[in-house]
């Protein structure tokens, strides 16, 4: 069994301290530790969190191997700090039977740089028709607990109530793509001023809002969990805030790029710019922060869309949509929430670990810094600061927003139980 310490890091931010992992536990957290044999990392201040749990990410495998694989999508999330991911269910085929989303599970477990728990779909073939094999998704070797037509909503509310009384059985959550589909019809971007401007079709903040509002009133109704994927709106917090102020167990996830980003990028009509939902306004942007501050927004999630260059190199009309996510959240996270001095790194672990395992139900994960929890770790150099190549990105994808920009940050060492997957910012 192999030995590692962890010298001088600040645990969650604080004093620095040394961290003794022995196999695939934390054996020791304390000041002056020593371990014969072990291998020894000098951290030199960097922050040391636990490992960092996605609840949203898309694999693309199988069907869309051009995009990413499991394999290229562990690799970018173990250069990004995680540990364990959350597979979407828009796969070809649509992750909607035992068969399919087991088959995800056992190639997460080949790929050894994180776990991925794959997300079942809630209806067959994402068609909002008929409700998918819920209870055999869960019952499989995956075990699902997470279920989601992400990148379509489930917009019959029927078919809604029916999929949060059935995962209530089993303690299981329905995470919802709040978008009512006739509000959004041709729509490229966000409804406003800008959208009024560039001639282009608008995705208007009540299409989201009236679902959020429909569905935490659905799981009141029923006495079950429901989650809303990537908020984007000023509403929908007000909504999000409402809903928990009643006693509604609702949770809900922000993204990266919708802490940082305003729909004015539009203008230059680059689609790597275009994502569902839009890039919305300054205010918006503003109010999401607050809200993931606050904890009215439970977590980050990074909705890691890779896409191939032909998606995105070509007029905005026809681009998909989606932006590749997962090496860079922690560093707009540090800038947009950190920097700002909204959230501490304690306050980062509990958006980007802890809350995220707890959703998910992902065992091992999201865990206490301290001995005898699994040594699921990443080490953070806050100190950094360099701009964004995505040349150097292990996921198959290039479609970031943020290439050529200066982020701080940067994930030097990623552990597994244990077991180093990324080593001085490079993979092992």
């Amino acid at each position: 069994m192999s030995k590692t310490l962890i010298r001088g890091a600040k645990v969650l931010g604080g004093e620095p301290q040394d961290v003794l992992i022995d196999g695939a536990t934390i054996a020791e957290v304390g000041t002056g530790l020593s371990a014969e044999g072990a291998e020894v990392i000098e951290a030199d201040g960097k922050v040391l969190l636990p490992g960092l749990v996605d609840l949203h990410t898309h694999l693309r495998e199988p069907g869309r191997e051009d995009s990413e694989t499991v394999l290229t999508g562990t690799r970018a999330a173990a250069s990004g700090g995680y540990t364990n991911v959350f597979a979407m269910a828009n796969t070809f085929p649509v992750a909607d039977t035992a068969g399919v989303v087991e088959q995800v599970w056992r190639l997460g477990q080949e790929s050894g740089y994180c776990d991925v728990q794959p997300i079942g779909a809630v209806t067959v073939g994402l068609e909002g028709a008929k409700l998918a094999e819920l209870g055999a998704m869960h019952e499989s070797a995956a075990g699902v607990t997470v279920f989601s037509d992400d990148g379509k909503c489930v917009h019959d509310a029927v078919i809604m109530r029916r999929a949060l009384e059935y995962v209530k059985a089993f303690g299981g959550v329905v995470a919802q793509h709040a978008q009512e589909p006739r509000l959004t019809e041709g729509a490229q971007m966000n409804e406003g001023v800008v959208s009024a401007e560039l001639g282009l079709g608008g995705w208007p903040a009540v299409a989201e809002e009236s679902i959020i509002a429909r569905d935490v009133l659905l799981a009141e109704h029923v006495g079950s969990r429901v989650h809303i994927c990537h908020l984007s709106t000023a509403g929908s917090v007000e909504i999000v805030r409402w809903a928990k102020s009643r006693g509604i167990d609702v949770t809900a996830e922000v993204t990266p790029h919708h802490l940082l980003l305003t729909d004015e990028l539009v203008r230059s009509y680059n689609p790597v710019y275009k994502v569902n939902p839009p890039l919305r306004t300054e205010r918006d942007v503003l109010a999401l922060r607050e809200a993931l501050a606050d904890g009215t927004i439970d977590i980050v999630a990074t909705d890691h869309a890779p896409h191939p260059h032909e998606d995105k190199d070509c007029e905005w009309a026809a681009a998909a949509m989606g932006m590749v996510g997962l090496e860079t959240a922690l560093s707009v996270v540090q800038e947009t929430m950190v920097d700002t001095g909204l959230l501490d790194w304690a306050g980062v672990a509990d958006r980007m670990s802890f809350k995220p395992a707890k959703i998910g139900q992902a065992t091992g994960h999201g865990r206490p810094v301290s001995a005898g929890e699994p040594a699921n770790l990443t080490l953070v150099d806050t100190a950094y600061r360099g701009q964004v190549d995505p040349a150097g990105f292990a996921s198959r994808s290039r479609n970031t927003p943020y290439e050529g920009r200066e982020l701080p940050g940067r994930v030097t060492h990623t552990w597994l139980r244990g077991k180093a997957t990324l080593v001085d910012g490079k993979l092992t």
